[in-house]
């Protein structure tokens, strides 16, 4: 089983927790943002030398609060992968949308090639209006009164912006005429005639893996269609099942190929290991607490299942008794948290878990105790 580190790169808070402070009244400084970066980059050393097969950074901008304070994961790494040996770096997720799509291509092939072929491409198309319509693109979000009409423009830009970056990435030469995108324009004048295709300069020098959240029923119809990875985090394990399995029926209708239990498919789960499960739950309250007093309102939480067996009604603040019962979180001792990935590959066959060990507000130095009890209490059982 591979088995990768996903952290949101946020600032360290003594206050994290259901209460007051309100997330909206949040401010981080520019030096406590700039420690988190560099403590980052300490992190993925730590989860190298550890064997880990993977570390994941996400691309969120003017978050002011100081959630998640990375902007560019494809820069920072660059700089990871000249400071590790073997672990792969990826996005959860680069936004899409947010960029111009032979900018994206042209750093991710940066990456690649620099770290010796460790990068992953991660996509998705946002959550957050802040950060898309200031950069140029639209996005569905809950709290958004425009909200279908936003979802099918940022669904099209996207799909339009990936047409292009798999073309750069894998063609010599190409050129790409849609609705959204023209590259290149007409007309460009070049030397006594017009440009009328491109190359991307650098492209890739080794394979490389293309990963999405699978976080509607359009998506998930879509990514295994393209032949890329899902990503499954937040949902109930019946829902999770329902899809994990639903991609594997898509994949093989579109590719003509069965794929194995868990191949192609990464669970993402939140996990805090302590002595006991009373400590761990104990550790963990405040991290829980702060995250969905952050997320609850993007409508994160619709993967929990409500009363009456549907998805949990949007902007949903769950409790952590609420995440422990529905298996959305892993929560306890080494041997308890051991026992619910085990419960995860008996359900979905998983051979791709990404950990989520490191909660808002916690400090790296908790985190780097996370990362380092599940390599040694946890992780060898699996291997």
């Amino acid at each position: 089983m591979r088995t990768g580190v996903f952290l949101f790169g946020g600032v360290e808070m003594d206050d994290a927790g259901p209460g007051p402070p309100a997330s909206t009244d949040r401010r981080s400084t520019s030096e406590e943002a700039w420690e988190a970066t560099e403590r980052v980059i300490d992190m993925a050393v730590v989860c190298d030398d550890l064997g880990y097969d993977s570390y994941w950074l996400a691309e969120h901008h003017f978050q002011h609060e100081g959630y998640e304070v990375v902007p560019n994961g494809i820069l920072l790494g660059a700089v990871i992968a000249e400071r590790t040996q073997r672990i792969r770096i990826g996005m959860a997720f680069n936004i899409v949308p947010q960029w111009h799509p032979l900018r994206l291509a042209e750093d991710f092939a940066t990456l690649h090639n620099l770290s010796g072929g460790r990068g992953i491409l991660g996509v998705g198309r946002g959550t957050v209006p802040r950060e898309s319509e200031t950069l140029g693109t639209r996005i569905g979000s809950f709290d958004n009164p425009d909200k279908a009409a936003a979802d099918e423009s940022n669904r099209r830009q996207f799909d339009e912006a990936m047409d292009v970056i798999q073309l750069a990435l894998t063609e010599e030469r190409f050129a790409y005429h849609g609705e959204v995108y023209d590259l290149p324009p007409p007309g460009i004048p070049d030397r006594g005639g017009t440009v009328q295709e491109l190359t991307l300069v650098p492209r890739p020098l080794h394979p490389f893996e293309t990963w999405q959240a699978i976080t509607s029923p359009p998506t998930l119809e879509q990514v295994p269609r393209r032949g890329w990875g899902g990503v499954f985090w937040n949902n109930h394990p019946t829902f999770t099942k329902r899809n994990w399995d639903r991609f594997a029926e898509v994949f093989e209708e579109a590719h003509g190929r069965t794929l194995e239990p868990g191949e192609k498919r990464t669970l993402v789960r939140c996990v805090c290991v302590a002595d006991t499960r009373e400590e761990a739950m104990a550790r963990v309250r405040p991290g829980h607490d702060e995250m969905w007093k952050f997320l609850g309102p993007y409508g994160w939480s619709k993967g929990y299942m409500g009363p009456d067996g549907k998805p949990a009604k949007a902007g949903l603040i769950p409790s952590l008794e609420e995440s422990l019962e529905q298996k959305i979180w892993i929560v306890g001792s080494a041997d308890e948290v051991g026992e619910q990935i085990e419960w995860y590959r008996d359900l979905l066959g998983v051979e791709n878990l990404l950990l989520f060990p490191m909660m808002p507000g916690d400090s790296y130095k908790a985190g780097e105790e996370q990362v380092h009890r599940l390599a040694t209490d946890v992780l060898p059982e699996f291997d």
